[in-house]
């Protein structure tokens, strides 16, 4: 049976902060109560590739966690729609993009899916994460709560 709830989280854990997203995850997996424990499933990628639609199937709703460079301090949250954009000829997919993929294939719109971007400051190989990206994440970390929970 596939779960009801995807948190599908991408990054690299060799270059600074780009590693927040992995982080989240597995601060998530270690953290989850046993009340959840088949109610969730964890996907970590280095990106988003076309092959992700499938994983969106038979799901209730889906969180994408990535670094941000872009994004404010501390966290910013998105509710995703599908959208075409130049992500879907590259070899990294967008959520969006990967949404749209979904929908093309599937004909039905994807379950609710939220983009958690996480502010990143420093995303250099062979470096470790930024204190305020730790920072950071433990703000976005008290966010996934209410939403694994059901609040949000």
């Amino acid at each position: 049976m596939t779960p009801p709830l995807l948190i599908l989280a991408w990054g690299n854990l060799s270059r600074g902060d780009d590693a927040l997203g992995p982080l989240c995850l597995a601060t998530l997996r270690e953290q989850l109560p046993d009340g959840l424990q088949d109610q969730v499933e964890f996907l970590e990628e280095y990106q988003l590739q076309v092959e992700h639609a499938l994983d969106l199937m038979g799901r209730k709703k889906v969180l994408f966690i990535d670094a941000s460079l872009n994004c404010p301090a501390p966290f910013q949250v998105t509710q995703l729609k599908p959208a075409q954009d130049a992500s879907h000829t590259t070899h990294a997919l967008s959520p969006r993009a990967l949404l749209q993929v979904y929908q093309d294939l599937q004909g039905t719109p994807p379950p609710p899916c939220t983009l958690l971007a996480i502010r990143g400051e420093q995303f250099e190989l062979g470096e470790p994460p930024s204190v305020a990206a730790l920072a950071n994440l433990a703000r976005a970390l008290a966010w996934t709560q209410s939403w694994l929970s059901g609040e949000l």
